[in-house]
């Protein structure tokens, strides 16, 4: 892999390692809340597991296309990885 390539595989994994540590404080939050509040947690864990193995998917296509094939591939991996960055800032914000 290219230089770049592998910053950017470096960079997106440290991101999805990030997500995972949020995934896990909301789910320990999610515990400590009422029933109600709870059932929104776990809603919004699962969006962004899903968000997350989305990511990881793209990644592990991306990893594995030739040389050529993986600038063109870079953009999907990019708006898996803003979409999953604003999913984590929004469940942030919201259970504050």
């Amino acid at each position: 892999m290219s230089e770049k390539r592998d910053a950017f595989v470096k960079k997106i994994k440290a991101s999805i390692d990030e997500w995972n540590a949020e995934i896990d404080r909301l789910k320990a939050r999610a515990e400590q809340a009422e029933a109600e509040a709870r059932i929104e947690y776990h809603d919004e864990i699962q969006e962004l597991k899903n968000y997350r193995d989305d990511a990881r998917k793209r990644l592990s296509r991306l990893e594995q296309a030739g040389e050529g094939a993986w600038e063109d591939m870079k953009a999907g991996v990019e708006m898996a990885f803003e979409a999953m960055s604003q999913a984590v800032s929004s469940a942030r914000n919201r259970f504050k």
